[in-house]
C-alpha cells in the first residue's frame, strides 16, 4: 500500500506501485504512473502522460510532465519518460515533448541537483549528475556518466558525450566529445576528463590512449575529419577510441574546440 498523506492530490485513474510515498500537498495528474517505492517529499506535481519507474525520490517544488515551452506544440499525446533510481532535487523542472507521440527520456540512477531545467525533447542516459540551476534546452542528449556544472546551459540539438564534464556557468553551443571536459562562454574543450575518467575505473593506458586522441583533435591543427582518420591510423584500437570516432562522425552541430 502507498503512503499519501491527506492534503495530497491525486487523481483516480493515475497509477502508483506499492510502498511509495506521497508527500503533502503532492499532485498528480490522471496519466501518471509511478513505480513501486516512489517518494515525493511535499508540493510535487506530476502531470501529462508521464511514467516514473521504481525508486525515484523527488524533493519539494519539482514539476514534472508539463506541457512543453515550446511554441511550436500543436497538441497531441507527448510524454515524459523517466527510468529508476533517480533523484530529483528541489524545484527541478522536467517538460514534455512537442511532437505528437514523441517523448522526453531520462534514464536511471541520475541526480538532478535543485533549480535543473530539462526542456522539451531532452534525452537523457544514466548515471548523470547534473548540478544546480544546469539547463539542457530542447533536443538536447546526455550520454551516461556525463557531469554538468552548475548554471552551465546547453544549446538545442548539442551532444553531451559519456564519461564528460562540462565546467559550471558554461555556454554550450556545440557538441562536448565523449571522455573530455568543457569548459567556458562559449565553451571550448580544455582537457581530457582525466579525474572523471579515474574515478569511473579508466586505467592508465586508456587515459593515455584518450590523451592522444584530444591531443589529436583539438590541439594539432587538423580538421576534424582528418583529426578521426589520425585516430583510426595512430591509436591502439578499442571500444572507447570507436565510440569516441563514431560520435564525432554522426554530429550536426560540430565539436565545441
Amino acid at each position: 500500500m502507498a503512503s499519501i498523506h491527506p492534503t495530497a492530490l491525486i487523481d483516480p485513474r493515475a497509477r502508483l506501485g506499492v510502498e511509495c510515498i506521497i508527500g503533502p500537498y503532492c499532485i498528480l495528474g490522471p496519466e501518471v504512473v509511478l513505480g513501486d517505492r516512489c517518494h515525493l517529499h511535499s508540493h510535487v506535481v506530476i502531470d501529462g502522460h508521464t511514467t516514473l519507474g521504481s525508486d525515484n525520490e523527488v524533493y519539494p517544488f519539482s514539476c514534472l510532465g508539463l506541457k512543453t515551452q515550446d511554441l511550436k506544440w500543436k497538441g497531441g499525446i507527448t510524454r515524459v519518460e523517466i527510468g529508476s533510481h533517480n533523484v530529483f532535487r528541489e524545484y527541478v523542472t522536467i517538460h514534455s515533448a512537442t511532437a505528437d507521440g514523441a517523448a522526453t527520456v531520462v534514464g536511471s540512477h541520475n541526480h538532478l541537483l535543485a533549480y535543473v531545467h530539462l526542456a522539451h525533447d531532452v534525452h537523457m542516459g544514466n548515471h548523470v549528475i547534473m548540478s544546480n540551476v544546469a539547463t539542457l534546452a530542447g533536443h538536447v542528449t546526455v550520454d551516461d556518466h556525463a557531469v554538468i556544472g552548475g548554471l552551465a546551459a546547453v544549446h538545442q540539438f548539442c551532444r553531451v558525450g559519456r564519461n564528460a564534464m562540462i565546467g559550471g556557468c558554461s555556454k554550450v553551443v556545440q557538441d562536448v566529445a565523449p571522455f573530455m571536459m568543457a569548459d567556458g562562454n562559449p565553451a571550448e574543450t580544455r582537457f581530457v576528463n582525466k579525474t572523471g575518467l579515474e574515478r569511473a575505473g579508466f586505467g592508465p593506458e586508456l587515459i593515455a590512449t584518450l590523451t592522444k586522441a584530444y591531443k589529436l583533435i583539438f590541439r594539432s591543427g587538423l580538421t576534424t575529419a582528418n583529426a578521426v582518420a589520425r585516430l583510426a591510423a595512430d591509436l591502439p584500437d578499442g571500444p572507447e577510441l570507436r565510440h569516441l570516432m563514431a560520435f564525432i562522425e554522426a554530429g550536426g552541430r560540430g565539436l565545441a574546440k
